[in-house]
């Protein structure tokens, strides 16, 4: 099945440093000062104006020479700038700064171990690294294992005795009255930062994101939002609107939501530091946060949580999900609490993408009524293709993997050209993501195609025995994952398992009566061949990536090394 995006065409991505997208051209008009960032923690505040002002402070000092009192950086001369932290508001300005000066950025995950940063570190080639002043003795056992000079690691916000910050290169600048840097004249294929990929198989690979990839994500957000106030048809907010940001600013979504934005369109975004239900659930009423990008996993915390019912979210109108497949049923649950929220804006994407390829449509729109499960539609400037494993196109409602096409897509992966040729082939991004489309074009996810299963011959949708189970009528459990293990009737065929996390409706009946409840209601719902012969497990928690995928991997890891031992015995 071929698929257009029905939104109009965005205009041409320019051949210009994306530093224009997010602040505007020298000519555009600026508007008069608002509140751009505030910090979660300390209710600290930064305004826009301060924000220009520091990214063209900071970038003047980044590029600055050494002998100056800066630290020289270019791309002509290799240099790529990793950061290692948390999120924080330093975090955005020093991101944008390097944009500005053309200078290639690696976001390390701020989860990593030593071992982990090391092999980060090794694979984008990082000349300089900025972190969290916590994370220092981590930084440096790992750039003893990379083979990065101690006097490279900088500080990124706050202080540490010995090591200049950020905020030290742009007070110099300041002080000294140096002559601001100019914007770096880039062309829009031109390296903007790198992206690691989630690694939900093998060690993570390093996505490149160009100028040109963000200006499209930028052209293209633009787009649908003037066709969406077609339908809501609201007036001009009075205040800028509030945003919350906990999604990790080392990942595509958190980037995009908090770094890579109209910044001269009025948005005010609160920066928590990192994923707390409590800290996050605290600062709605607290700001009177309005706008909210989430990931499953945080639903599922935030509906799990005591004070979800508790605390006045009146103030949430707009709230979206992303990241990871949303079940249909954790949705419902959330909804019916944030009333005040019309709908649940659901999208699809993957680092490959920028950003991202799917987007739920407001009801009405094009005529479009998408209900609970559906993904949406392509975003404006994007095509698709649903494709079998033989590489015919698959019919209407037939799922097959999504491949994709558009100015968004990156570039390919960094020092990886087997792994880029596998996934970029031809002009498409081959996302390893099965999907189905119906009459209208509307995409409904249908599971990781590297997931999917084959029992007897048949395709097996983990997903499917998830949702299944999750729709219990007495609500048993509050999570759940499926995956394939070993038992099957060949060496190489998988059969499904599924590990549970139990309710305290299903605590309450007893972990062996749970199961027996649960294994009947899927033999009466499913075909046979999708029944759990793999068997079923109760677990305390699913373990889950910081950006909310669930790891399929670890669960089964965990149980065939258990087989293992047992058949030594």
């Amino acid at each position: 099945m071929h698929l257009k995006s029905k939104f109009p065409q965005p205009p041409p991505v320019p051949d210009a440093n994306a530093h224009y997208a997010m602040f505007g051209l020298p000519d555009y008009p600026q508007p008069e000062d608002f509140t751009v960032n505030i910090d979660a923690p300390s209710g600290r505040e930064r305004s826009y104006y301060e924000l220009r002002r520091l990214v063209k402070e900071g970038a003047t000092g980044l590029a600055a020479s050494e002998s100056a009192g800066g630290l020289g950086l270019s791309a002509e001369a290799g240099h790529m700038v990793g950061l290692y932290s948390h999120n924080c508001i330093d975090y955005v300005a020093m991101v944008n700064a390097l944009i500005y000066i053309g200078v290639p950025i690696s976001l390390l995950s701020a989860y990593s171990t030593p071992y982990e940063l090391a092999h980060a570190l090794k694979t984008s080639k990082v000349t300089h690294l900025f972190i969290q002043p916590d994370f220092l003795s981590k930084a440096q056992e790992a750039c003893k294992q990379y083979g990065l000079a101690e006097d490279r690691i900088y500080i990124l916000e706050g202080s540490s005795p010995g090591r200049k910050s950020f905020q030290d290169l742009a007070t110099q600048v300041r002080q000294r009255g140096t002559h601001l840097a100019m914007v770096k004249e880039v062309t829009k294929d031109t390296l903007a930062y790198l992206v690691f990929s989630s690694g939900t198989s093998g060690l993570p690979k390093a996505v490149m994101i160009s100028h040109g990839n963000i200006w499209a994500m930028v052209l293209s957000q633009m787009i649908m939002k003037q066709e969406e106030d077609k339908v809501t048809q609201l007036p001009p907010p009075a205040a800028p609107p509030v945003w919350l940001i906990f999604l990790p600013l080392y990942h595509t979504y958190g980037v995009h939501m908090a770094c890579f934005r109209q910044f001269f369109l009025k948005s005010t975004y609160v920066i928590a530091p990192k994923w707390d239900v409590q800290v996050v659930l605290k600062a709605i009423p607290k700001y009177r946060v309005q706008v909210m990008p989430l990931i499953p996993s945080a639903i599922h915390q935030m509906v799990n949580s005591p004070l979800f019912t508790k605390l006045d979210l009146s103030s949430l109108v707009s709230v979206s999900s992303g990241a990871a497949y949303l079940p249909p049923e954790l949705a419902r649950k959330f909804m019916g609490v944030v009333k005040s929220a019309a709908t649940m804006l659901e999208g699809y994407g993957m680092s490959e993408q920028t950003l991202s390829a799917i987007r739920k449509p407001l009801p009405g729109l094009y005529g479009l009524h998408a209900p609970l499960g559906c993904t949406g539609i392509l975003i404006a400037g994007m095509e698709g293709r649903i494709v079998r494993p033989d590489g015919t196109e698959a019919g209407v409602d037939e799922p097959g993997e999504l491949w994709v096409r558009g100015p968004n897509v990156a570039l390919g992966y960094f020092g990886n050209e087997k792994a880029t040729r596998e996934t970029f082939v031809d002009g498409w991004l081959h996302t390893g993501d099965a999907f189905r489309a119906d009459r209208n074009e509307l995409l409904f996810f249908v599971d990781r195609a590297k997931d999917t299963l084959k029992v007897s011959g048949a395709q097996v949708s983990p997903t499917e025995i998830e949702d299944t189970i999750r729709a219990h009528p007495e609500k048993l459990t509050t999570d759940v994952c499926v995956a394939g293990v070993s038992g099957g009737r060949t060496r190489d065929e998988k059969v499904p398992r599924a590990w549970l996390v139990l309710s305290d409706e299903g605590r309450r009946r007893g972990e062996k009566a749970a199961i027996g409840a649960l294994d009947e209601w899927v033999k009466k719902n499913l075909s046979r061949y999708k029944w759990l012969r793999g068997g079923w497990e109760v677990v305390d928690a699913i373990p889950k990536n910081p950006t909310g995928k669930v790891m399929r991997r670890a669960l089964v890891d965990r149980h065939e090394a258990t087989l293992a031992e047992k058949a030594k015995l």
